[in-house]
């Protein structure tokens, strides 16, 4: 029996000592790779942050050997989630301001202001996240209570979108802003010959001006706040929407001490400053960050009516919204842009603000392939126009039409709202869509982002039968796009975004099957396990 025992023993290690050695094994998984044909599998071996291997349980532990095997036990395990267009850094910034998102009142603004003052007694007061369109009284809020109950103290409040503000006397006086102040590209509104307090697009750069900025350690810890928010929910890259040369040489030096783990896809801030530097400096690459696009605005925000249309608001007379630059400079910034290796990523939400920087594009890539440049939201198109979608690159958020579609269609009417949050028809056209959320303007989750997608209703299952589901996106389509699609987008789709031999073992367990799971349950699916570069940081 001991000889039975021994020579056990010696096969055995015989047996181990010629099996790979793998840093990590994943067995008994649901597993969807996410590759061309969308395959599943069981399995995976991960070496030095990446997947060395992919099969069966069998297959995987007859040829691999590693001191931590997790066998999950069933549970579905998918590439992590990309989100295609965030504001990373704003988000770590707002757990520092007074968290505004979900108002239903301006009473209820101005009392989460005075709560937060007298905990937090701070020189001047920002915040952000109030919509006027969740209010019963669904007009823009004025700043006599603010001035009433802050004389002395400035106060700054965004509106959810980052596209209007309001600000108290305080605050206009700090900034030298009377109601004779030139401005362009918005509109500072007035009431009988004075100043509301509201600034819309440009002109809020005249009260943002004078807002103290955050020490480096505030912005230090913006970021890593940010990161523990966005791995506990299972994103593993980020494509932040406008950072400067100072935050994104902050990122650098924090992933290269080891202090921020999560990938970030960096889109520059469009100054004159930055573009200079980096178009000059060419694509800078690390590991985990990716600088190569420069993030331009061309109009506002539907919510505020600051969307440039082609014909007027259907609520607001003679009113069309308005370009944030001229069509001149709008060109001049595309070829500055085209004659480099970066892309050029848009925010358009109007027909005409899309069509403007649709045309732009198409007239100055002229003979250039594979630039991947990209339009930010595409969220009101022309029928007519969807076709300049053949080699431009959507990348859409769908919260924005869940949260929107209760009050769209009065703002553009029953026509132009047809061709609204049409996400079928964008991918249709270009044969792939980049999913994200825009947080901090829609909430972080990509289980709400995948829902909005499949199934466009609400948390509260309206409208019943979905809104304009001839747009709905399927799951795999959905899947993609948060994954494969989204890191195409950031010409990363070799690198990440599905579960691949060579690949970066970015990779989240879930705790139910996000692929079959009842359509109602996908919201409150929860990211058990994150994993980047093989490291486990949730």
């Amino acid at each position: 029996m001991k000889k039975l025992t021994l020579l056990f023993l010696i096969t055995m290690t015989i047996s181990c000592s010629k099996k790979e050695k793998a840093d990590t094994i994943i067995i008994n998984a649901t597993m969807y790779t996410v590759n061309n044909n969308f395959d599943k599998a069981e399995a995976f071996a991960i070496k030095d942050g990446k997947i060395i291997d992919v099969g069966t349980t069998l297959e995987i532990q007859s040829k691999y050997a590693s001191t931590y095997v997790n066998d999950v036990k069933g549970k579905t395990i998918i590439p992590g989630f990309i989100d295609a267009h965030c504001h990373f850094f704003g988000l770590g910034l707002q757990q520092q301001k007074v968290d505004l998102t979900g108002t239903k009142s301006f009473d209820e603004v101005i009392q989460k202001i005075i709560d937060f003052q007298k905990e937090k007694n701070v020189a001047y007061i920002t915040g952000r996240g109030w919509d006027q369109n969740d209010w019963e009284i669904k007009e823009f809020p004025t700043k006599e209570k603010l001035d009433e109950l802050f004389p002395n103290t400035p106060v700054s409040i965004t509106r959810i979108d980052g596209h209007a503000l309001l600000a108290n006397q305080t605050a206009i006086d700090l900034a030298g802003v009377t109601i004779n102040t030139p401005f362009s590209g918005g509109e500072i509104l007035q009431k009988e010959g004075k100043l509301t307090g509201v600034f819309i697009d440009n002109p809020m750069e005249l009260i943002e001006v004078k807002i103290p900025k955050p020490s480096k350690q505030e912005q230090i810890q913006a970021l890593k706040d940010a990161e523990k928010i966005c791995v506990d929910l299972g994103l593993t890259t980020v494509n932040d929407a406008g950072l400067s040369r100072e935050i994104i040489e902050l990122i650098d030096s924090l992933q290269q001490a080891n202090e921020l783990k999560i990938r970030i896809y960096a889109m520059v801030t469009n100054t004159p400053k930055d573009l200079d530097y980096y178009l000059t400096k060419g694509i800078l690459k690390t590991d985990r960050l990716n600088v190569r696009s420069i993030k331009v605005y061309g109009d506002g925000a539907l919510g505020s009516r600051g969307a440039a249309m082609k014909k007027p608001y259907s609520d607001k007379h003679n009113h069309f919204g308005a370009l944030l630059a001229s069509p001149e400079e709008f060109m001049n910034i595309a070829k500055q842009i085209a004659a480099s290796d970066y892309q050029m990523n848009s925010h358009a939400i109007g027909d005409s603000a899309n069509y403007l920087l649709l045309k732009t594009y198409k007239d100055v890539l002229k003979g250039k392939t594979d630039r991947r440049w990209r339009i930010e939201h595409a969220q009101i198109i022309d029928k007519e126009d969807f076709k300049y979608f053949d080699n431009i690159l959507p990348s859409v958020q769908p919260t924005h039409a869940t949260s929107d579609m209760y009050w769209a269609e009065d703002r553009v009417g029953a026509e132009r709202i047809k061709g609204a949050y049409a996400y079928k028809d964008l991918l249709n056209n270009y044969g792939r869509i980049a999913l994200g959320t825009d947080f901090p303007i829609e909430k972080v989750s990509p289980f709400l982002t995948f829902y909005a997608s499949v199934a466009r209703k609400d948390l509260n299952n309206y409208p019943e039968n979905g809104f304009q589901m001839e747009n709905a996106l399927t799951r795999e389509e959905t899947l993609k796009g948060m994954t494969i699609w989204a890191a195409f987008s950031n010409f990363e789709e070799n690198e990440k975004g599905s579960i691949e031999v060579g690949k970066l073992a970015d990779f989240i367990i879930l705790d139910k099957n996000i692929m079959e799971v009842e359509e109602n349950k996908i919201p409150y699916i929860k990211a058990e396990e994150t994993y980047i570069n093989g490291e486990r940081v949730k």
